[in-house]
């Protein structure tokens, strides 16, 4: 029995907390700022891989190829960040 009044209070507040959430207003961001914000989560989701590969890599050749690419990445976001 105390099972179901547990599950049902749970079940109670995952459903307001899902209330709460819709009836939040939803900012209406222009369409340039969406891409840009878009461009900065790929840009951040590269590097992120590229330091993963980096940490991974043994061969000091590919170790510099992916130095350069993490350099280029991070230079991309300083320049997303300036255009602000």
């Amino acid at each position: 029995m105390a099972r179901g009044w547990e599950s049902k209070a749970v079940e109670d507040q995952i459903g307001s907390a899902e209330a709460e959430k819709e009836a939040r207003p939803k900012a209406v961001l222009p369409q340039a700022e969406r891409e840009k914000q878009a461009q900065r989560e790929s840009l951040l989701l590269s590097r992120t891989d590229v330091l993963n590969r980096l940490k991974a890599a043994s061969n000091e050749r590919y170790r510099a190829q992916l130095q350069l690419a993490l350099e280029h990445l991070e230079g991309k976001l300083r320049e997303l960040k300036g255009d602000s």
